[in-house]
């Protein structure tokens, strides 16, 4: 099992979520972030006075699939997710030993 992670621009979101649910993704979790990379943030000017934003909103998206969908939800995120400018973000995976549906007591990729 595989748990990937992905960073997004947050009007993505609706891009993304959708792209999932085609390839057949039935769960998600989703938390708004702030962050940066190689975006560094920017300078905004309000009430005459400069700000400096270093950390911009994103959005965070987190899913745990089997081993066998990760390179259709990647290329899922992929694709819907970029906009060919800086701070499209990126997609983590990780190896998943164990999941536990609390509710069932459901083990393993069952669980998911």
């Amino acid at each position: 099992m595989k748990k990937v992670e992905a960073i997004i621009k947050p009007f993505k979101l609706d891009e993304v979520k959708d792209a999932l649910n085609g390839i057949g993704i039935q769960g998600m979790t989703v938390t708004e972030v702030k962050g940066f990379g190689r975006q560094k943030g920017h300078m905004e000017l309000y009430r005459g006075a400069e700000y400096d934003i270093s950390f911009l909103p994103k959005i965070k998206i987190e899913v745990v699939i089997p081993d066998n969908m990760l390179d259709k939800v990647l290329s899922a995120i992929e694709r819907s997710a970029k906009t060919d400018q800086i701070g499209d973000g990126k997609i983590f995976v990780y190896s998943l030993d164990n999941v536990i549906r609390i509710r069932t007591g459901e083990i393993g990729e069952t669980a998911i």
